[in-house]
């Protein structure tokens, strides 16, 4: 097949390989700038983190939550049954559809993903179908598969690399999307899994081990560290260690899995120690790999870690000048929302705009667990590592009267300020909506308010956000002295 060249006339021409959140908002901001933008993406707009990662984990996420609402209303005083034939009371049990559930969440993910298109559609951006991969430093060529046949040359002078990342796969526990599952495979079963081992007890493990045990699910989960989410703060860890256990779930601490063998009828999990689990299904949740592979980026001279990782810097550039990476494929924060801003920042920096660089201590991330988890800025172990001086007040979520009303038992709020001056720079709250209630302490970090000033913000009473304030103004006492209060 013949190559078609494409030439901008403008010298504004941005080419973007990958529709991910990163190469979406890097061609909105483009597209704003007013320059001619490509995007080239092989799944769909929006990429795995609409079509098979965030939008449908999320979405069965808060389908586990609505089941735990249902089951845990009677404490709050509110009662389901149904009359039998005897006109005496039953009572009902909670059943998931999960093959509804699925139906309805990949629904919504390719939902989002059209609207994500219409949009970049809307303003004006070119969209092509196909695997991409640079060609020099201003070139990217589209093909119809991997090593397929090229169609497309689209010629610019930024290129943006957003190409995102897979599962990684282990070779003795290859997954086959019938037993041995990776997370993106989780939604083709058409029934709740009698037994779902999950290997691997990093966000995405927790994240799904959580959710199949409050759908109904009997789960163990394997983790090879002493607790659960290691490299979180210890004390949220702790708490959804604490919660996992108390629903039923059995964590096997400092466990490796070596082998995974399908039976035909359920799984055998083989651990490092020789002992095995047995299983119905099991889900490998032991990290991913950037999709950097064969896509050019050595020949153009992009610099990439050992892991296959691009080297980017705070405005999201790589060791090429012109080209620029973001999202999961980079060194940086494997965030949906951190791509997001990446994309921005580099066509910003790329077209002459005003940049601010990228700071990875004022990232807010969430942990979708029951209780979520949600952090930002420096941590206690920071602290404790002698990193930087700070001091910490951690507020339990239980003492707050909304939680009393709402029956939350677990959580809290964590406040981080720097000895001396008192300016707040870093949080984490464990709790419902964490994700929604880490938004004032992360503006609170942007803006380097000090525990006073956080302090003085009206809260509505009751409210969760109150225990922020709380949190604030027990600093200012605590530490008097050290504030000059």
């Amino acid at each position: 097949m013949e190559v078609m060249s494409i030439s901008f006339e403008t010298t504004q021409s941005v080419a973007i390989l990958g529709g991910g959140p990163g190469g979406y908002e890097a061609a909105l901001a483009a597209a704003q700038l007013g320059a001619e933008v490509t995007v080239v993406e092989r799944a769909g707009i929006g990429g795995s983190a609409v079509i098979t990662d965030v939008v449908p984990s999320k979405s069965l996420i808060a389908t586990a939550d609505a089941a735990v609402a249902i089951a845990g209303a009677g404490d709050l005083g509110v009662q389901l049954f149904a009359k039998g034939k005897d006109g005496k009371p039953l009572k009902p049990e909670i059943a998931i559809n999960l093959s509804a559930v699925n139906k309805r969440l990949l629904t919504l993910a390719r939902q989002q993903s059209d609207d994500m298109r219409a949009s970049l559609v809307e303003a004006g951006v070119r969209i092509i179908s196909g695997h991409g991969r640079l060609e020099g430093d201003n070139a990217v060529v589209v093909s119809t598969g991997p090593g397929g046949t090229d169609f497309d040359r689209i010629e610019a002078d930024t290129l943006v690399v957003s190409t995102g990342s897979s599962p990684r796969e282990l070779a003795t526990a290859k997954p086959d999307g019938e037993r041995i599952l990776t997370w993106t495979q989780l939604y083709n079963m058409s029934a709740l899994p009698q037994h779902l081992i999950v290997v691997g007890s990093g966000v995405t493990g927790a994240e799904f081990a959580g959710a199949y045990m409050n759908l109904g699910a009997k789960v163990t989960l394997v983790s090879s560290r002493d607790q659960v989410l290691p490299g979180e703060d210890k004390d949220a860890a702790a708490v959804l260690e604490r919660v996992f256990k108390r629903g039923g779930m059995k964590v096997l601490s400092k466990s490796r899995a070596d082998k995974v063998e399908n039976t035909g009828d359920g799984v055998v999990v083989t651990l490092s120690d020789g002992r095995t689990v047995e299983g119905s299904h099991c889900l490998m949740a032991v990290g991913s790999i950037p999709n950097t592979r064969g896509i050019g980026l050595e020949e153009a001279g992009v610099q990439m870690t050992e892991s296959g990782h691009i080297q980017v810097n705070r405005v999201a550039r790589t060791s090429v000048p012109n080209i620029y990476a973001a999202g999961d494929c980079t060194t940086f924060v494997p965030l949906a929302s951190v791509a997001s801003m990446q994309g921005r920042t580099a066509v910003f920096h790329a077209l002459g705009d005003v940049v601010i660089p990228l700071e990875r201590r004022r990232i807010t991330s969430n942990i979708f667990t029951a209780p979520e988890i949600a952090t930002i800025g420096w941590q206690e172990n920071d602290i404790e590592e002698g990193l930087i001086n700070g001091v910490v007040h951690k507020l339990p979520l239980a003492a707050n009267p909304r939680a009393k009303m709402m029956g939350i038992k677990d959580g809290f709020v964590k406040i981080i300020a720097r000895e001396g001056s008192g300016t707040v720079i870093g949080g984490v709250i464990v709790g419902p909506r964490a994700s929604e209630l880490i938004y004032p302490i992360a503006i609170a970090v942007e803006r380097r308010l000090t525990v006073d000033q956080v302090s003085r913000v009206f809260a509505v009473y009751p409210s969760l956000s109150g225990s922020i304030t709380d949190a604030a103004r027990a600093m200012h006492v605590v530490d008097h002295n050290v504030y000059g209060g």
